[in-house]
């Protein structure tokens, strides 16, 4: 925790760079990954403050749609298409998935009941080699699921009818820093 604590103490000791950002925000990508902390989207990318709109979630999960409970991720991706008018949507899973190791896995969740919970979003259950520590197959579809969930967004919906949004899949190799996006017209994800 030190090291944390002694960068956080000198971070705002360079007030000249940061000034603008009190001017509001334009980010052109929602970028949403996964809670893991190896999996760092302004070090993937090299985004500055301000240039990418970040929802994390356990497994990078997107969940269904509802209008009558809305979730804070519901609120995330409307705020950032509708609001921030975001142009492009990146879903980015990584190998070494907890989560979806879990859900490849099937292993057994009872002793962590809002992990249980929250993963049956994740539905249907992502192929793949259980034994893959990896999990590269299970990311992959599990990325491509997510991304079919987005587009039942209202507000997606109609941003892609107009052509003003592009939706991405990304798999981030946390054991080599490797990222693939997937190629719809090959099925494969295939590097940068």
């Amino acid at each position: 925790m030190q090291p944390l604590i002694d960068n956080a103490r000198t971070f705002g000791q360079r007030p000249e760079e940061f000034a603008k950002l009190a001017e509001g925000q334009s980010p052109q990508v929602l970028f949403i990954t996964c809670s893991d902390s190896r999996v760092v989207p302004a070090l993937i990318t090299g985004a500055r403050p301000g240039e990418l709109f970040e929802l994390r979630t356990a497994g990078n999960i997107v969940p269904p749609h509802a209008s009558r409970h809305p979730t804070s991720e519901a609120a995330t991706i409307d705020y950032a298409v509708e609001v921030l008018g975001v142009r492009d949507i990146v879903v980015c899973g990584h190998s070494h998935c907890g989560a979806v190791g879990a859900l490849v896995r099937g292993d057994d969740l009872t002793a962590v009941p809002a992990v249980r919970d929250w993963l049956a979003h994740a539905t249907p259950r992502p192929a793949g080699a259980a034994e893959d520590p990896e999990v590269a197959e299970g990311v992959q579809s599990h990325v491509l699921t997510q991304l079919l969930r987005l587009r039942s967004y209202p507000c997606v919906q109609r941003r892609l009818a107009l052509g003003a949004l592009g939706l991405h899949a990304w798999y981030y190799e946390v054991h080599t820093g490797a990222v693939r996006t997937h190629r719809p017209q090959t099925d494969t994800f295939e590097s940068l």
